[in-house]
């Protein structure tokens, strides 16, 4: 089957309705651009001038769907139009199945046409002046000009305004879509960060309220209850307080509240204290670390998430948290006994070292964590030279 051609458009339509109408009142009432005398003009009965029109109203039936071909036939039909009696109407029509295949052509189209056109107005010009040798040669050039140049001129003007508008529109959407995505990306980056802010401060104290717990209710003697009891109490109390805090960070009127202080190197003591009062056996040895608040924070969340999950699966044993500068980078290391644990267990999800690797990779560090024989270490080198982190 042959390709069917597209449905003309509606202005189309509109535009050749026009045109062939017009024409019509012109044959009509009997305006012509030429009288019977003229001897350009080879056919001189009337209903000659209503074939090249009815052709070219035809045309723009094509402008915008196939322009080429519409213009290809209209330069026929207006050649055929010259050696009739002539009806403006065709004329008219023709330039606009000029502006037409400019507008709505190939780009190709677009910037060969106005040079042909300007060309063809030049030898329109130059040449039957130097045949004739006489000033009113030059209309033919003008004529030629208006009907082919102007309109191929114009519709170049107007497809440029077209693509700039075009581009500039694609830029703006492509602008939004990065800034959405960008958008997107900091949403995303800022709930990882309230994640792992929320699991690092509280996720040690309901570890410990849960160990203690389940350690009252296994044991049936009132001393062991009341100690856990104890331990139960100030962890809750200690959580409540980080969950408020974390909760003034993210409450819109969170900047009417005085800021509170970021955990450092300085606080791992401590930390560490309130670890051995859940029952670890913890040393610490920091030496001397001058590094910047990052960093700082960062070593102290891997150290207090590294606690908590000893306080959570670790054998009973020594646990040392070790931290030492050299080489242009702080260098942690947590070890704890590994194995089977005897005695009460918290539930892990595995978010805490997820958590700890984020930090490290943020930093343009180094995470790593597993068992090293009857030992699990968590080691994790961070750069404290000036820099990008990633």
């Amino acid at each position: 089957m042959a390709p069917r051609l597209p449905r003309p458009h509606r202005d189309d339509v509109r535009i050749a309705l026009g045109g062939l109408l017009g024409g019509l009142l012109l044959w009509a009432v009997g305006l012509f651009s030429r009288t019977g005398d003229d001897p350009t003009s080879v056919v001189d009965a009337r209903w000659a001038v209503l074939v090249p029109l009815f052709v070219t109203a035809g045309c723009e039936l094509l402008r915008r769907t196939r322009p080429r071909t519409a213009l290809f036939i209209g330069t026929a039909a207006i050649t055929a139009d010259l050696f009739t009696l002539g009806s403006l109407a065709t004329v008219v029509m023709f330039t606009d199945l000029v502006y037409a295949a400019v507008l709505y052509g190939t780009p190709a189209s677009a910037r060969r046409l106005p040079w042909i056109t300007g060309l063809l107005t030049v030898a329109g010009t130059v040449v039957p002046y130097v045949a004739w040798r006489v000033p009113q040669a030059l209309l033919i050039g003008a004529g030629v000009g208006l009907v082919s140049l102007v309109p191929a001129a114009t519709g170049w003007v107007v497809r440029n305004h077209r693509d700039t508008a075009e581009a500039a529109r694609l830029r703006a959407e492509q602008t939004a879509l990065l800034a959405e995505m960008d958008r997107s990306q900091a949403v995303v980056a800022e709930r990882a960060r309230v994640a792992r802010e929320l699991h690092d401060m509280v996720a040690n104290h309901l570890s410990a309220i849960a160990i203690h717990s389940t350690a009252a209710l296994s044991l049936d003697d009132p001393g062991t209850s009341r100690d856990a009891l104890g331990v139960i109490r100030e962890n809750s109390v200690e959580g409540l307080a980080e969950m408020r805090r974390l909760i003034g960070i993210l409450r819109e009127g969170g900047a009417d509240h005085a800021p509170a202080a970021t955990p450092t190197l300085d606080g791992l003591p401590a930390l560490v204290d309130g670890a051995r009062a859940n029952g670890l056996d913890v040393t610490l040895d920091t030496g001397t670390c001058a590094v910047p608040a990052p960093v700082e924070l960062a070593a102290y969340r891997i150290v207090q998430e590294s606690l908590t999950n000893a306080l959570k699966h670790a054998r009973t044993g020594r646990i040392t948290v070790t931290l030492a500068q050299h080489d242009g980078a702080l260098d942690i290391r947590v070890t704890s006994p590994y194995g089977h644990r005897d005695g009460p267990r918290a539930p892990g999800s595995g978010a805490g070292l997820v958590g700890m690797r984020e930090r490290v990779t943020l930093l343009g560090g180094t995470f790593e964590a597993g068992p090293e024989g009857a030992l699990w270490t968590v080691h994790a080198t961070l750069p404290v030279t000036e820099g990008d982190p990633e």
